[in-house]
C-alpha cells in the first residue's frame, strides 16, 4: 500500500522561488569583481534568475546541456546556480585554480556549451580558447560600461543579455532525479573526474545542512561562504541559505584578512565557512589590529583537518563556535559536522578540545562505517583505524561517463580513501588518505596528527609529513616545515615540542625545512609531489 501523499518533485528552482515569495526583502551583499559592494535582494535574484534561463534557451540551450561557470563568489554566479539549473541544464562549475590543461580538459570532457565567466579569468580563456573543442559562446558576467577588450569568439556581455529578456518565465517541471549540476574532483590520480549531482540529492543535502546538528542555519543569521561557490557548490550553501531566508554575503575575490573583517563585521554576519588557510589569514589580520568579531556566533571548517590552536584561538579569543566538517566532493559534500552532545557541556574543555579536533559525527542521510584491508568491519572505539566507507542519497554511485570504473562494492558502499577512527561517541576522525598513512613496522602512523601537532608550535607556519622508506621499519616519518615570518626554530625544538603529545614511536626520524610547500588546486597538501621531491632522502636512522 502506497501513502495518499502528493509527489512533488524536489527541484533547485523551487529555493530561490520560495525565498523570494517568503524572504523577498532579505539581502544579498556582494563583492564585486569591478569594485563596489553589491546590494539586492532574493526577490531581485529569482527574477535576474529567470532572465538567465530566458537568454540561455534563446541561445539554444536544452535539459541536459552543459553550461559553464569560471567565476567567484557573487550574486551573478548565484544567479547560475538557480538559472542554469532551474531551467534543466546542467550548471558546471570549473575551479579556476586548476591547471590551464585541466581547465581545457573539463570543459571538453563535460561537453561544456557555454562558459560564463567573470572578469577575473578572461586572460586565462583566452590562453586556452584554441582548446575549448566545444564552446558556442562565452558570457561575461559584468556591465556594457567594464566589457575587456578580447580576443575570444562569440563573447557577450551578461547585463546586455539580461537587458533583453523580462523574466516572465516560470520554472519548468521535470523529474527531481535529474542532473542539476556537475564538479569535477582534483582529488583523484589522473585527469579529473566529474561528480555529477541531480536536484533531489541537492535538495535532501539542503534539508540536512538547515538541521541544528548540521550547520543550523536560519533566518536570523547571516552567513559568509568563503568557501569557493566553484568548489563543491560552496558546500551547498548558496542552496541552503535561499531554504531558510538567510542573509547571504558573498566576497568575491577578496579572500584577505582585511576583505573578509570588512564584511564580516560591517554586515554583522553570524556564520561562515571555510578552509584553514583562509582563516589563518583572518586570525593574523585580527590579531595585528586588534579587531574582534563581536557579530560572530560560528564558523564551520573544513577541507582540511583544523589545527587545534585555530579552534583554541577562534573560541577562546573571539567567542566564535568552530565547528569541524569533513566531506568530499563525491558526498556533495557534508558527511560529518563536530557539534557537541548536550553530555558534553560538563566535560572539561581539554576533552571538548579533544572532541572538536575530530571531524565530528555523520550527519542524518550518510552511514559510516570503517573497514580493514579484507573489507571487514571494524570496532567503533575510537582506536581502530580502517578504510572509511559511506553511502547515502547524495553520494555518488559513480563518475561522469563512467571514468574510474565501477566505485560501489556489493552494498552500495563508496570507499572515500581516508583512513579514520569511529569512536563509541559517533565521532569520526580522519588519520590520513590510505595513500599518505605511513606503515611502519606493520602498524599505521597518522600524518595528519604529526602535522597537525607540529603547526602548533608558534615558529612553524606549515608542515607535512611523508614516508621515507626505512631499512627496519619499511617506513618512517619525515617532518617537513615550512618556517614562520622571522621564525629560526630548528627541528630539535620542534620534536621537543611534540614530546608527550604522540606515541614515542610515532615520533619522526627526521625534520627538514623548505621554503614552500606544493598544494592542489583546493588547498590540500600535494603528498605526491612530497614523495617525488623526497624519493632519495635518506633518514638519519636508517
Amino acid at each position: 500500500m502506497l501513502g495518499l501523499m502528493q509527489d512533488r518533485p524536489l527541484l533547485i528552482s523551487s529555493l530561490i522561488e520560495f525565498a523570494a515569495l517568503y524572504h523577498g526583502d532579505v539581502e544579498v551583499v556582494s563583492r564585486t569583481v569591478e569594485g563596489p559592494i553589491h546590494r539586492y535582494t532574493y526577490a531581485d535574484a529569482h527574477q535576474r534568475s529567470k532572465q538567465l534561463a530566458q537568454v540561455l534557451i534563446s541561445m539554444g540551450i536544452e535539459s541536459g546541456d552543459r553550461v559553464a561557470t569560471l567565476a567567484w563568489n557573487g550574486y551573478r554566479h548565484l544567479e547560475c546556480y538557480y538559472g542554469v539549473s532551474g531551467m534543466g541544464a546542467v550548471l558546471h562549475t570549473i575551479n579556476p585554480r586548476l591547471f590551464p590543461e585541466q581547465i581545457a580538459y573539463i570543459a571538453n570532457h563535460a561537453d561544456d556549451r557555454i562558459i560564463l565567466t567573470d572578469l577575473t579569468f578572461v586572460p586565462l580563456l583566452e590562453a586556452i580558447a584554441d582548446q575549448l573543442t566545444n564552446i558556442e559562446a562565452i558570457i561575461i558576467l559584468t556591465d556594457q560600461a567594464h566589457m575587456p577588450e578580447t580576443s575570444l569568439p562569440n563573447v557577450h556581455c551578461y547585463e546586455t543579455l539580461l537587458d533583453g529578456q523580462n523574466g516572465d518565465f516560470e520554472w519548468p517541471s521535470f523529474d527531481e532525479k535529474t542532473a542539476s549540476s556537475l564538479c569535477y574532483t582534483s582529488g583523484t590520480t589522473g585527469n579529473p573526474k566529474g561528480v555529477l549531482y541531480s536536484h533531489r540529492s541537492t535538495l535532501l543535502h539542503s534539508f540536512s545542512s538547515t538541521s541544528q546538528d548540521v550547520i543550523g542555519l536560519c533566518s536570523r543569521d547571516t552567513i559568509l561562504p568563503v568557501v569557493p561557490m566553484f568548489h563543491v557548490n560552496s558546500w551547498g550553501i548558496a542552496y541552503t541559505a535561499a531554504m531558510c531566508g538567510a542573509k547571504l554575503v558573498l566576497p568575491g575575490m577578496g579572500m584577505d584578512g582585511a576583505s573578509l573583517y570588512e564584511l564580516l563585521d560591517g554586515e554583522k554576519v553570524t556564520v561562515s565557512a571555510g578552509v584553514p588557510t583562509i582563516w589563518l589569514m583572518l586570525l593574523q589580520y585580527l590579531s595585528e589590529n586588534d579587531k574582534k568579531l563581536p557579530h560572530m556566533d560560528r564558523t564551520v571548517i573544513g577541507g582540511s583537518a583544523a589545527p587545534v590552536s585555530m579552534i583554541e584561538t577562534f573560541e577562546n579569543d573571539y567567542d566564535v563556535t568552530v565547528v569541524h566538517a569533513w566531506g568530499m566532493t563525491e558526498m556533495s559534500p557534508l558527511g560529518t559536522t563536530g557539534n557537541m552532545k548536550p553530555k558534553m557541556d560538563n566535560w572539561s574543555y581539554e576533552d571538548r578540545l579533544a572532541m572538536k579536533c575530530k571531524q565530528g559525527r555523520a550527519v542524518y542521510g550518510v552511514d559510516m562505517k570503517i573497514t580493514d584491508d579484507d573489507g571487514n568491519e571494524l570496532p567503533r572505539d575510537g582506536k581502530a583505524f580502517g578504510h572509511l566507507m559511506v553511502r547515502g542519497p547524495w553520494i555518488t554511485t559513480g563518475y561522469f561517463k563512467g571514468e574510474g570504473g565501477a566505485m560501489l562494492d556489493d552494498g552500495d558502499w563508496f570507499d572515500t580513501g581516508d583512513v579514520a577512527t569511529l569512536d563509541p561517541e559517533g565521532f569520526m576522525q580522519i588519520t590520513d588518505r590510505s595513500k599518505d598513512v605511513i606503515k611502519s613496522g606493520g602498524e599505521w602512523i597518522s600524518s595528519i596528527d604529526l602535522e597537525n601537532i607540529a603547526v602548533g608550535h608558534p615558529g612553524v607556519a606549515e608542515a607535512a609529513v611523508i614516508g621515507i622508506a626505512h631499512p627496519k621499519w619499511d617506513e618512517r616519518p619525515l617532518l617537513i616545515i615550512v618556517r614562520g615570518e622571522d621564525s629560526t626554530v630548528e627541528g630539535a625544538e620542534i620534536l621537543d615540542f611534540m614530546k608527550g603529545k604522540i606515541a614515542s614511536w610515532w615520533m619522526p626520524d627526521d625534520v627538514t625545512f623548505v621554503d614552500e610547500i606544493p598544494h592542489t588546486a583546493t588547498g590540500k597538501i600535494q603528498k605526491l609531489r612530497l614523495r617525488e621531491q623526497f624519493k632519495d632522502y635518506t633518514l638519519p636512522t636508517a
